[in-house]
């Protein structure tokens, strides 16, 4: 069980640092995010089980060769008050380990989505309260803002897409559209699940250095994800006008700077930056997405990570 544990613990080494980070860099995910976005999946799924899969294994080698016989040996322990002869302090360390990140793990997952559903319902009352039906738009509502301010609200039994007067007075007809069909996908398409499992992740694990990153990185996906649904509408140019108009409160000329990659542009703070220029810039430079070929190998590659670490602690 020792060449498995090792071999978990090399794959979250892997799935750690090296491996997301040069899928964060690259620009193909751009051009195909759902792809992508499975890929993210993936490695947060494996990283996650081969972290805890190798200290699990490392601190049940004194107990068997085998990780079926070595749970069962490790209860008749436990039982009696006695361990192996040659079992070890980093035995009994990793052991701790394992039962503690995985106990924590699942329960801040619980906690997160526990916090996010009562803030839903609380926000959704308030919702209810505060603003008006959009006429000829079931589950639109309406508040009284002068801003322009977009944003879904998600759940099992009530679900509503906001908008602000100050958004409707902004934008025209068109846009408006676009911003109602990149709501509505974020709602069919209940990515709200998705990046609460990834916020759990980071929050769980704030030291860890690929769980920002991996947030960061999902939330511009669905993002774009949205956005390729609301392309169905309508045409690029206006959706992505709504985009820097809703995200930034500015006028078009924002498109400008953006159509032309410049990030540093003193118009967009640095939050904002992250999610609205990349974008409007690939709205405005439209590139083809993965070939099938590619998008194959991406979806074998995510099926092989996730399978890995389960493979792994089976064969132990």
């Amino acid at each position: 069980m020792i060449i498995s544990a090792a071999l978990l613990g090399v794959i979250a080494v892997i799935l750690a640092w090296p491996f997301p980070l040069v899928l964060a860099r690259s620009d193909w995910p751009a051009r195909s995010p759902d792809v992508a976005l499975v890929l993210w999946q993936a490695i947060a799924l494996s990283g996650g089980m081969s972290m805890i899969g190798s200290l699990l294994l490392y601190g049940l080698v004194p107990f068997g060769n085998a990780l079926p016989q070595s749970v069962i040996a490790l209860g008749y322990s436990l039982r009696s008050g006695t361990l192996p002869a040659d079992t070890r302090f980093t035995h009994v360390l990793a052991l701790g380990a394992a039962i503690l990140l995985s106990t924590h793990l699942l329960l801040n997952l619980f906690a997160t989505f526990v916090c996010a559903e009562r803030q839903r319902r609380r926000h959704y009352t308030l919702i209810a309260l505060l603003s008006d039906p959009l006429n000829g738009q079931p589950g639109m509502r309406v508040i009284d803002h002068p801003a322009p301010v977009a944003y879904c609200l998600p759940g099992a039994g009530h679900s509503a897409t906001v908008l602000s007067k100050g958004l409707l007075r902004l934008l025209d007809a068109d846009q408006v559209r676009a911003v109602i069909a990149h709501e509505r996908a974020h709602l069919v398409q209940q990515h709200h699940l998705v990046l609460l499992a990834f916020k759990s992740w980071h929050s769980a694990l704030p030291w860890f250095p690929i769980a920002n990153r991996a947030e960061n990185a999902v939330a511009l996906l669905v993002e774009m994800i949205a956005d390729d649904r609301a392309r169905r509408d309508v045409d690029d140019r206006t959706l992505a006008t709504a985009i820097a108009l809703v995200g930034l409160g500015q006028q078009p000329e924002v498109l400008a700077a953006a159509a032309d990659g410049e990030s540093d542009a003193p118009w967009i703070s640095s939050p904002e930056r992250a999610l609205v220029a990349p974008r409007v810039y690939r709205l405005m430079n439209q590139a083809l997405p993965l070939s099938r070929l590619a998008t194959m190998a991406v979806f074998v590659t995510a099926i092989a990570l996730a399978l890995a670490p389960a493979i792994v602690l089976l064969r132990a």
